[in-house]
C-alpha cells in the first residue's frame, strides 16, 4: 500500500498539501506519483510571485520514463520553490512528502477545503487499480 501521510490533503492528480504554522501552504506529488514516474532526473519548479490558479500546470518532474506537468491545488501566489530539486531531483523520490517538496503557496484560508483527505485519496487510489 502507498504511504498516504493523514495530515495532508489530496488532489486526484496527485498533489499533496500541507498547512504550514505560518500560513503557507507546502505542495509536492505524492507517493503513488513518485513511484509511478520512477527515477526523477529533473524537476523544473515555478518562480516565487507567479500567480497559480487551481488545477493550473505549473511545473514538471520529469523521469526515465516521462515528463509529466504538476499542477496547483489551489489558487495563490507561489511564495517559495525547493530550490535543492535543481540539483538534487531525486529528493522527490527518497522522500516525497518531507525534502521532496516543491513549492510553497500563499492562499486564502481554507483553500485547501475542498480537496481529499488521506482516506478519499486512498479509495481514489484504490479505485483506480480496478
Amino acid at each position: 500500500m502507498n504511504d498516504i501521510p493523514g495530515d495532508l490533503r489530496y488532489t486526484k492528480s496527485h498533489e499533496w498539501l500541507r498547512a504550514l504554522p505560518n500560513g503557507q501552504l507546502e505542495v509536492g506529488i505524492t507517493h503513488h506519483a513518485q513511484g509511478a514516474l520512477g527515477d526523477l532526473v529533473f524537476v523544473d519548479v515555478p518562480q516565487a510571485g507567479r500567480s497559480v490558479s487551481a488545477g493550473e500546470a505549473c511545473g514538471v518532474v520529469e523521469s526515465v520514463k516521462a515528463a509529466s506537468d504538476f499542477y496547483s491545488p489551489v489558487d495563490g501566489t507561489i511564495v517559495a520553490s525547493n530550490a535543492a530539486l535543481a540539483n538534487e531531483p531525486e529528493l522527490v523520490n527518497h522522500d516525497p512528502y518531507a525534502a521532496g517538496w516543491l513549492m510553497r503557496i500563499e492562499a486564502r484560508a481554507g483553500a485547501a477545503a475542498d480537496l481529499l483527505n488521506a482516506a478519499e485519496y486512498a479509495q481514489l487510489l484504490a479505485d483506480d487499480a480496478k
